[in-house]
């Protein structure tokens, strides 16, 4: 059975399409991934096939607009979709065309949950079924906020779902011109903003993180699961550089801080604070600078710096980990079974941060737009010194490692298909 996943996005939004992508081929599948030219190489390190999509959205983001999200926009749901659409303007439809002739041959097409109105017409005009995939809850619930809601508090079941069919109207404004342009082009009606509800609530939905950091909602159907986080696999047999090696060996285990792509147009701000943190701490740090690029000049002798590495591999053997809240960043920090500082900036990361401080596995999280080196280092102080925190946090950590999100994944990918 072919089976095309289309993905877009930065790094994140891959990698739980690659991860599903192998455990599929291992289990008899024919799959292709349909992405960015730039993640190339990612897919032929996971042995997929690659249909390259014209656009690098990596790229947009790392520009004026992009950064502009990050910082403003992403934490402002009506906002967003002005910067959303003309970030998206250059590059959604001819990527939709891209995965549509991917799929030419195909028996089935995933794809991220985010992306399902383009799902829902590539598998309308096929005529072939569709799963979507997500690594952060999209399906409203009132069990908690919808992820990138502005208030990430739990205020009671009807203000939950009421922010959660929010949120999916506003990531439906990012889309819906281009959704509707792509279909017009096909000879299809216009899509509107409940056909997106609808979607989420019948098309077999596969929760890619931990039911034990986000228990099955009881108000979801049958379709969605929560199958458990995608990691990836061979991380422990990674091998690092000597240098690496030599610093985790010289003293006690270090805090990791790294902000990934969000680093925004002050990167200097962020590794001022950072080392600032540390100092106050008295903490060893490795610092990863990332596609976002902090800008790490002058460093102490008990910091090192890294550009990036397999975060299964490092995390294990720091003491904490500060960080985005990205969701896979997350999900690495919470299976290594140390407690996590979330210092978010946009889009679903204060519902990461908000989720493990709910968890007890870090303490409340620092928005990036008003991180200060005392308030980082305040909070790196706790994941370091709190017994209750630390015990809580490795409990989550034997539970997430226990759990096989793969194979769960593709035993329901198996049955919906009938493979």
């Amino acid at each position: 059975m072919r089976v095309v996943i289309f993905g877009a996005g930065s790094q994140g939004d891959i990698q739980p399409c690659v991860r599903l992508g192998r455990g599929l081929r291992k289990n008899g599948f024919d799959v292709v991934l349909a992405a960015p030219q730039n993640f190339a190489n990612l897919s032929a390190e996971y042995g997929l096939a690659f249909h390259p999509l014209r656009g690098d959205v990596q790229k947009i983001m790392a520009g004026e607009t992009g950064r502009d999200f990050m910082e403003r926009s992403g934490a402002n749901p009506i906002r967003s979709i002005v910067t959303m659409r003309k970030m998206l303007e250059p590059i959604a439809t001819q990527m939709a065309e891209d995965a549509l002739t991917a799929s030419r041959k195909a028996d089935a097409f995933i794809t991220l949950a985010v992306f399902a109105p383009f799902g829902k017409t590539i598998a309308e005009i096929l005529s072939i079924p569709l799963i979507l995939i997500e690594p952060t809850p999209t399906l409203p619930t009132g069990d908690f906020a919808g992820a990138g809601f502005p208030i990430q508090k739990n205020l009671g079941r009807r203000f939950n779902r009421l922010s959660g069919l929010v949120m999916l109207e506003v990531i439906w404004q990012w889309y819906r011109p281009f959704v509707n342009e792509f279909r017009k082009r096909h000879r299809l009606q216009p899509l509107h903003g409940s056909d997106f509800y609808r979607s989420l609530t019948s098309t077999p939905l596969l929760g890619a993180y931990s039911p034990t950091v986000i228990p099955r909602p009881r108000d979801w159907g049958d379709h969605a699961h929560v199958v458990g986080y995608w990691f990836q696999e061979g991380a422990n047999e990674w091998h690092p550089p000597i240098e690496l090696e030599k610093f985790l060996d010289q003293g006690e285990a270090p805090v990791y801080v790294g902000f990934g792509s969000m680093a925004g147009r002050d990167p200097e701000r962020f590794t001022k604070i950072v080392l600032d943190a540390l100092a106050k701490t008295s903490q060893r740090g490795v610092i990863a600078t990332g596609w976002g690029g902090m800008s790490v000049m002058n460093i102490p002798k008990n910091v090192f710096v890294l550009d990036s590495t397999p975060h299964g591999w490092l995390f294990p053997r720091m003491t904490a980990v500060a960080h985005h809240g990205g969701a896979g960043t997350t999900a690495e920090g919470l299976r290594a079974g140390i407690p996590s500082v979330i210092v978010p900036f946009t889009v679903d990361q204060p519902f990461w941060g908000n989720r493990v401080r709910s968890l007890g596995a870090g303490p409340e999280p620092i928005r990036a737009s008003t991180l200060t080196a005392d308030a980082l280092a305040n909070a790196i102080h706790s994941a370091v010194t709190d017994r209750n925190m630390r015990e809580r946090a490795c409990s989550i950590g034997k539970a997430i490692r226990a759990e096989d999100g793969i194979g769960n994944a593709v035993k329901i990918a198996r049955q919906y298909l009938g493979a």
